[in-house]
């Protein structure tokens, strides 16, 4: 199917069926996949304005279609995702660390909220490039901590864990390091205003009514509100004022439609849902990572960006790192590394069902086991087991 968009909606993962309107010269193909952001932004600036993608050709897996190109885009090969420089155990203790310490900020922050005091942005700011930089070493460490949760803690952490999503998100898409450290940074801001709504409503286990929800949905405005009093950039404010946006226009806080809604701002509105969703909470358990890509899936074209949710779970894996699998031989595990195989990454061994106890924790490269495959994914409320209690042994000990 063929749809015409703005240069300014073209994303890695489509396919460039015509160049409608350009200017300026420009040495480029007719047609080809568009693999990373360099090769957007080397079209930007070759001058192209509108284009046509063939919806039904985009994010086929294995794809040989050709590759869209120009000498430009050819010199910019660095860009995207890179080969993890530090093995997963090195990086956990650092990304433990990180962890601990982002909770702790987040906290700070919200309390200077709650009590309408500034805040030294450059805190946040820092941490939130030493969170890159752990993806970049390797994002399997910090993906990891995102399933390690504490119920009473939710507010503090689905900050962090969005945070942590898109820096991932960002790196897959190929954007520059310093666009994943704003779409980080605009992650851990963006639930701020939260800490205004009352507790009665912000931690309330049933659905909330009308008025209810419309307190709930104030809590943008107070966030936004509060940080256009700070330093921070008003590129990152109206990504974090997006994060509720829909592209039907019944989103809030202001209806913005369709493409008047920042790319950065649509992506936040993805990871911060797929978090919500998958997260532990004192009166519910969290879903599996499926259940939730399902739940995007559904909510796509008509208010999520498709485009951008088939790229999100591309990124994450059928089987996300961090999350607990069933294995055919009645063995619990967690994955901790895609492989070339979606159906068949790299797990950690550590609990027996037919047993009903805990094992050494072992790694098992489910690519390479003939009689070991994945059953379905788990939940550690469905064996009523503590992951958390366990972590360090299931994950940390190699």
């Amino acid at each position: 199917m063929l749809k015409k968009i703005t240069i300014k909606d073209l994303i890695p993962g489509m396919f460039v069926h015509q160049i409608l309107e350009q200017k300026g010269q420009l040495s480029v193909k007719s047609q080809g996949r568009v693999t990373s952001l360099a090769i957007v932004d080397t079209l930007k600036k070759r001058g192209v304005k509108t284009l046509v993608i063939d919806t039904e050709k985009a994010f086929s897996v294995g794809s040989t279609e050709p590759e869209i190109k120009d000498e430009e885009s050819v010199k910019q090969k660095s860009f995207g995702p890179k080969k993890p420089s530090a093995s997963l155990e090195n990086e956990l203790t650092r990304a433990t660390k990180l962890h601990v310490q982002g909770k702790r900020i987040q906290k700070q922050l919200l309390n200077s909220v709650k009590k309408e005091q500034p805040f030294d942005s450059s805190i946040p700011k820092e941490f939130s490039k030493s969170l890159v930089a752990s993806v970049d070493r390797n994002p399997d460490a910090l993906l990891c901590l995102t399933k390690i949760r504490e119920k009473d803690d939710y507010l503090l952490e689905h900050s962090l864990n969005v945070a942590i999503l898109l820096a991932n998100f960002g790196r897959h898409l190929g954007m520059s390091e310093s666009e994943v450290q704003d779409l980080s940074y605009s992650g851990f801001l963006h639930d701020l205003g939260k800490i205004q709504i009352p507790d009665e409503i912000l931690h309330k286990p049933g659905r909330l009514t009308d008025s209810e929800m419309d307190i709930m949905k104030g809590h943008v405005k107070h966030g936004v509100d509060y940080l256009k009093t700070t330093d921070l950039d008003k590129t990152l404010v109206r990504t974090i004022s997006e994060h509720h946006e829909r592209l039907d226009g019944l989103g809030y806080p202001m209806g913005t439609k369709g493409e008047n809604i920042s790319r950065e701002g649509r992506m936040l509105a993805i990871a911060d849902m797929y978090d919500a969703l998958t997260a532990d909470r004192v009166y519910k358990s969290g879903m599996s990572s499926q259940k939730a890509f399902s739940i995007l899936l559904s909510d796509a074209p008509s208010r999520l960006d498709l485009a951008l949710v088939q790229q999100f779970i591309k990124c994450m894996g059928i089987y996300p790192v961090g999350s607990l699998v069933l294995l055919s031989n009645e063995r619990l595990a967690m994955v901790i590394e895609q492989t070339d195989s979606p159906l068949a990454p790299k797990v950690k061994v550590f609990y027996s069902v037919r047993n009903g106890h805990f094992l050494e924790p072992k790694d098992l490269d489910l690519t390479s086991e003939k009689n070991v495959k994945i059953s379905k994914a788990a939940l550690a409320s469905d064996y009523k087991i503590d992951v958390n209690a366990f972590f360090e042994r299931s994950v940390s000990i190699g």
